[in-house]
């Protein structure tokens, strides 16, 4: 390797500085941040948890966030999608969302489709990333992410917000899958979204932080704590329980991958 390979690895003074308050932390050091640095994630949904996620990892320092989406921004997305203001509606989301976390931080690759992820292009969006963050609003794209998932080997963190409640696991490339946990033929409720059902402004906030949280444990550190496991969060009384869960031994996606 070159000495200008090995320095494209290396944290420069200005990345020290911005992240300064990780690198002091007890747990986390100089190899942790250059593990974000050298990390791809792909996020599918630029929504009120996409957006959320993205900025976070943005200001942690991953260095290469792909953002899909091929929604535009309306007046109702304002309540909750806090990368946007009334001055972009109209126009895509993960476009917006892109400017606005390489305005954050220009250390980092920012790059975005206005498209919806689905068979055509699931495969090659999938490829290659080091881990997928789920935030999307429709369970016929959740199981399209959790099988190309699995069919990529690639680790999938996935989060959902609905009223005041919210959920989040992590799928590894050994574990069980979103399909062990919800079954497809069970799954009647497409219109169980936040367009149909109202959500809170920070439920989804609250669950994409602790999704971010979760992708920067595994990215710098190698942590899993939600591996197979469930986390509930109910954003009435605050309360939040986490499920163990286990592989479906009929499951078709875990048989087929």
């Amino acid at each position: 390797m070159s000495d200008h390979q090995e320095n494209a690895f290396e944290l420069s003074d200005d990345e020290m500085h911005l992240y300064s308050r990780q690198i002091l932390l007890d747990g986390w050091d100089i190899e942790a941040q250059e593990r974000l640095k050298l990390a791809n994630v792909l996020i599918v949904g630029a929504g009120g948890i996409g957006c959320t996620s993205a900025e976070l990892l943005a200001r942690a320092g991953v260095g290469k966030i792909t953002i899909v989406d091929a929604d535009s921004i309306e007046m109702s997305n304002l309540q909750r999608q806090i990368a946007f203001t009334s001055n972009d509606l109209g126009h895509y989301k993960a476009e917006v969302l892109a400017k606005h976390l390489q305005d954050i931080n220009p250390h980092i690759q920012v790059n975005y489709q206005n498209i919806r992820f689905d068979e055509t292009n699931a495969d090659d969006l999938v490829q290659h990333q080091d881990v997928v963050l789920d935030g999307c609003d429709n369970f016929t794209t959740r199981y399209l992410v959790n099988l190309t998932c699995r069919k990529q080997q690639v680790p999938l963190i996935s989060a959902s917000a609905i009223g005041f409640e919210a959920q989040l696991f992590m799928v590894d490339t050994d574990s069980a899958c979103y399909e062990c946990l919800f079954p497809k033929e069970q799954q009647v409720d497409e219109g169980l979204r936040c367009a149909e059902s109202g959500v809170l402004a920070t439920t989804p906030v609250m669950i994409a932080s602790l999704q971010a949280h979760h992708t920067l444990l595994y990215l710098g550190l190698g942590l899993t704590p939600l591996k197979q496991k469930l986390l509930l969060w109910n954003g009435f009384n605050l309360s939040q329980r986490i499920l163990q869960f286990e592989k479906d031994a009929n499951c078709p996606v875990c048989q087929a991958t």
